[in-house]
């Protein structure tokens, strides 16, 4: 780990330290008998069964991501959702170990699996990201519109799901003018600023030109819908398996809470998710810890809030873990150093783009 890292790891260490403090300083007390009744609550078969499901659902939906992205390819690539499966435990598992570091581990493995740039991939992986914040987006919308009378704060609920559909428009226009203009804007950039830095300027103007070529990856209407229809179920199951670990609980607080309240628990754990740790996570679990203790949303008691947080957590980030792990080690690959060769691969990238010139 390098010595930025380093400092930014530290950073987001302590920054988590006081938000945990001021959220566990906010309870009078912490009966950490209840915590353990309430996890040992979990022993009951029908407790059991439900997270059986729950991870089995976490497995499918990693498999619909290698099919989302297989859709992707197709304008670029025929490839088989089998040979990209392995990418995204890889990868999902990187991102649980290693934090916001391992983000691109998919899109690199996949870029060195099917012989594509880096930046073709980059640009698949932020295209995906918009159909994930489109997809949640309409279900947080289908919440708060549908269900608003059995939620909290459902005024402000709205609000906030109709922010996320204007962040979506914003991205979605701007990966529209990068792939319309990204060849313009490329050789207006290689252009003006070549006196300043050619090989920099070079290496910008050819990243940003593939990486607008890489947006080609809706091949038509059809596959729009395909792609759409996806992330849908993808987001919807994400919702069932955070219904399933908050109805293995026999306690009353959790076991009786429907699908809104779930999504709403999504929402939180995403927003949670800017904050994270490796291996240990930290953001996901405080944000839904904090939101099903609240009294101004779930009121659940402290102890059984906190056990819940944990265990989403186990289910829904480290849940691919084992596969991940397994699949990597088969492939010997080593997680720091994929880390370490993406660092490299960029500037590697735009030497090799601009070696083959325009």
């Amino acid at each position: 780990m390098t010595r930025k890292q380093t400092l930014i790891l530290a950073g987001v260490a302590i920054v988590l330290g006081v938000l945990v403090y001021f959220q566990f300083r906010t309870w009078r007390q912490f009966d950490w008998r209840a915590f353990a009744a309430a996890t040992r609550g979990l022993s009951h078969r029908s407790s059991v069964l439900r997270l059986l499901i729950a991870v089995a659902l976490v497995q499918v939906i990693c498999w619909l991501r290698a099919v989302r992205w297989k859709l992707f390819l197709q304008p670029v690539r025929k490839t088989r959702v089998r040979d990209l499966l392995p990418a995204q435990y890889i990868g999902f598992t990187g991102l649980a170990l290693l934090g916001r570091p391992g983000e691109l581990i998919r899109p690199y493995l996949i870029a060195k699996q099917e012989g594509l740039t880096l930046s073709s991939q980059l640009a698949v992986w932020t295209v995906e990201r918009i159909f994930d914040i489109g997809a949640f987006a309409v279900l947080l919308c289908i919440d708060v519109f549908a269900f608003s009378d059995g939620l909290p704060h459902s005024g402000a609920l709205r609000r906030i799901s109709l922010a996320l559909l204007a962040l979506l428009f914003i991205l979605v226009l701007g990966a529209w003018l990068v792939q319309r203009l990204g060849s313009a804007a490329s050789d207006w950039i290689e252009k003006h600023f070549a006196r300043v830095s050619f090989g920099v300027s070079k290496a910008v103007g050819n990243n940003l030109r593939a990486f607008g070529e890489g947006l080609h990856t809706i091949a038509g209407v059809a596959s729009f819908f395909q792609l759409a229809g996806v992330s849908l179920v993808i987001w919807y199951g994400i919702a069932l398996v955070y219904l399933l670990v908050l109805q293995a609980y026999p306690q009353p607080a959790l076991h009786n809470m429907h699908l809104p309240q779930a999504v709403l628990l999504v929402a939180s754990s995403m927003v949670g998710s800017l904050i994270q740790l490796p291996a240990v996570g930290g953001g996901t679990q405080l944000a839904v810890i904090s939101m099903l203790s609240s009294v101004e949303w779930f009121a659940v008691p402290n102890e059984l809030g906190v056990s819940a947080g944990i265990l989403l957590w186990l289910v829904t980030i480290m849940g691919v873990v084992p596969a991940g792990l397994a699949l990597a080690r088969g492939a010997r690959l080593s997680f720091h150093q994929l880390s370490r060769e993406i660092q490299e691969a960029a500037p590697k990238h735009a030497v090799n783009q601009t070696g083959r010139g325009v």
